[in-house]
């Protein structure tokens, strides 16, 4: 399935169809290029499940963030991972395993951890602002 994000005003309604085709899935993987936009998302994504927008950052240096919104909300950015050891080393399980939203950043590292049970959304910059939403069952 395909979703367009024509510019960022659009945000707040795909976030919550995004929402609404994730809701038996809690745990969401974003992938994208270097500024295509998964945090940018991922913020629209907090915000819809009640997160102050000024709370939400991004995790690239704390690799995760915790936000309450309804319920607890975990933030994961791998970018700068380099195994599985390392996101073991993080406690990566208790996050997969908890029953609250997982969204993940970068999250080709862990995908065997994974067994298919997530959510993909590839983002692609398309012209201008806009952004094309690929989702798919993970791998």
């Amino acid at each position: 399935m395909q979703i367009s994000i024509p510019s960022l005003a659009d945000l707040p309604t795909v976030a919550r169809q995004l929402l609404n085709i994730c809701k038996n899935e809690k745990k969401i993987a974003f992938y994208g290029t270097l500024g295509a936009g998964k945090t940018t998302l991922i913020k629209q994504l907090c915000q819809e499940l009640g997160v102050e927008p000024t709370l939400t950052s991004s995790p690239t240096y704390a690799i995760v963030n915790e936000y309450q919104g309804k319920a607890p909300i975990y933030h994961l950015d791998l970018y700068r991972l380099n195994n599985i050891e390392e996101a073991l080393n993080i406690g990566i399980e208790d996050y997969l395993d908890s029953s609250h939203y997982c969204l993940i950043e970068w999250p080709q590292i862990i995908e065997p951890m994974m067994d298919g049970q997530f959510v993909a959304i590839d983002i692609e910059v398309g012209k201008n602002e806009e952004r094309i939403l690929t989702i798919r069952k993970g791998i």
